[in-house]
């Protein structure tokens, strides 16, 4: 059985560094509730094929849980699995 998802946008905070690299520190959900950005292990284009949309997706690591983060035209959203 598949987890429904559905497209959540997120405010990032995130460090831009001198070569243009952006590395996403924090992520702000729609309770207003913080998360911290662990580590980024992987950077790429590609879509979202739960929730649709394409940009850059992060792979990142949250609270010990792998995560997608993707940076869509500027704007920042999550798959965020729908509650039963």
């Amino acid at each position: 059985m598949e987890q429904r998802c559905r497209k959540v946008y997120v405010s990032v905070n995130l460090d831009v560094n001198k070569d243009g690299t952006i590395r996403p520190r924090f992520i702000r959900w729609e309770d207003d509730q913080k998360y911290e950005v662990d580590r980024v292990k992987q950077i790429c284009r590609t879509a979202s094929t739960k929730v649709g949309g394409c940009g850059i997706r992060y792979t990142v690591m949250i609270c010990g849980k792998e995560s997608y983060l993707f940076n869509e035209d500027g704007k920042w959203f999550v798959e965020a699995k729908e509650r039963c």
